[in-house]
């Protein structure tokens, strides 16, 4: 039996109201990986309900983890004693790439990891090269075949210096969190400074670790042979701060959205600021303002953090549909993540594509209700985004990509005044 789900989108309804950031789920999944290295249960607070974090638990109880939730209370309790496999390839980890946070604890915990090609969106080519040659350093040896990676560190990892070929966050994190359970030192250059690296950081420093450099380019790692475990709780999630806050500004909406790190989007709000949008941010409040309903053009390019992140490029290009005069944005960090712009020029908007990596956006135009198809968390909910600024009548289906990453997120738009309905039906 096969679940249809889709959502249907009346458009141009007024908003207005206050919502609230989930936990980050980039934070959550390196948490749950984390929770390997700990000699005692890790209780982690503030978890998104999300499908990445379900399919992440998922894969981590195949292994014989034991893991407790608590979805009302928004906690997961993770007990690392309870393992029983490190073959990755008997669970679901090919259909999730967070999955590849777990090679590192596991190599600590077990000395041998079989890890499927692993999963995620579609967007161009995510090799994991940079993580093999990271483990390699680390002592391990790394073996492929056509179904799987072999990882074995039969005499345990031992610290080294990495230089990244590029700033990566993922493998950033897993080599950090690595490190941790290593002998010796390692060092990290050209690391990613995301504010979920600072955070782990934080996390490990807590229970014992001794990392140092996280949020810059260099990150220090000294092993220690004690990670006590404890509680910590998910940092909001930055992407869906700023992408609330694109959203209001497109529909030209007051909206307050609170439980959120304003300073961890400056650079969307020095964007706001050239583009004319008016806010008001506090330590842990964004408030959206309405406006006279014409704002500027503006050219995008995407970077590492603190940079235009590349997760808000999506709904940032329906908000410039709506911009008075001509806006190009170009993506840095992903191959393949501006094919979606097909499905806004199909709604009314007047997008060229200059290469893969570069478009051209002409507004300000009206965009129509279509019937479309979410390719990829972001994508898909600038799609949701278009759709409350269409006339008439839009249908997203796979919204299962969009439910990877937003939790509840017909209900909470609903609360704002969208007309946003959620369908299942049985194939």
């Amino acid at each position: 039996m096969f679940l249809m789900q889709w959502y249907t989108i009346t458009g141009q309804k007024p908003l207005s109201g206050e919502i609230a950031v989930s936990g980050a789920k980039n934070f959550a999944l390196k948490a749950f990986g984390a929770a390997l290295l700990c000699d005692a249960p890790l209780l982690v607070s503030r978890v998104p309900q999300i499908e990445d974090v379900h399919r992440m638990l998922e894969i981590m109880q195949e292994l014989g983890i034991g893991v407790q939730t608590n979805p009302e209370a928004h906690t997961v309790t993770i007990d690392p004693d309870t393992l029983q496999s490190a073959d990755l390839c008997g669970t679901s980890a090919g259909k999730l790439r967070g999955s590849v946070m777990l090679i590192g604890p596991l190599l600590w915990k077990t000395g041998n990891v079989i890890v499927p090609h692993p999963g995620g969106c579609v967007l161009g080519k995510r090799p994991i090269d940079i993580f093999i040659r990271g483990f390699e350093a680390l002592g391990a040896t790394v073996e492929e075949d056509a179904r799987s990676f072999v990882f074995s560190a039969p005499k345990g990892l031992t610290g080294a210096t990495i230089v990244m070929p590029k700033i990566s966050v993922t493998a950033t994190e897993a080599l950090m969190m690595t490190a941790t359970r290593a002998k010796g030192v390692t060092t990290i250059v050209n690391a990613a400074c995301e504010p979920e690296v600072v955070a782990l950081a934080e996390m490990l420093n807590s229970f014992g670790a001794q990392i140092s450099g996280a949020g810059t380019h260099t990150i220090t790692v000294t092993g220690v042979d004690a990670v006590t475990g404890g509680e910590v709780a998910c940092i909001p999630d930055r992407i869906e701060t700023g992408t609330f806050a694109i959203l209001a500004a497109a529909a030209n909406a007051e909206i307050s959205i609170t439980q959120c790190v304003p300073s961890h989007i400056a650079t969307l709000l020095a964007t706001f600021d050239r583009m004319n949008i008016p806010y008001t941010a506090t330590e842990d409040t964004l408030v959206m303002h309405s406006h006279s309903g014409t704002f500027s053009a503006q050219d995008i390019t995407t970077h590492e953090y603190p940079g235009f992140a590349t997760d808000y490029q999506a709904p940032m290009t329906v908000l410039l549909t709506q911009a008075e005069g001509l806006s190009m944005v170009h993506e840095t960090i992903f191959e393949g993540r501006l094919f979606y712009t097909d499905l806004l020029n199909r709604m009314g908007a007047n997008i060229v594509m200059c290469d893969p990596h570069r478009v051209l956006v002409q507004g300000p135009t009206p965009l129509r209700g279509r019937v479309l198809e979410s390719p990829d968390i972001r994508a898909g909910i600038a799609m949701v985004i278009a759709g409350l600024l269409a006339k008439g009548e839009t249908t997203i289906h796979n919204i299962y990509q969009i439910e990877r990453g937003y939790e509840r997120i017909d209900e909470r738009l609903q609360a704002l005044g969208a007309d946003i309905t959620r369908h299942t039906s049985e194939d």
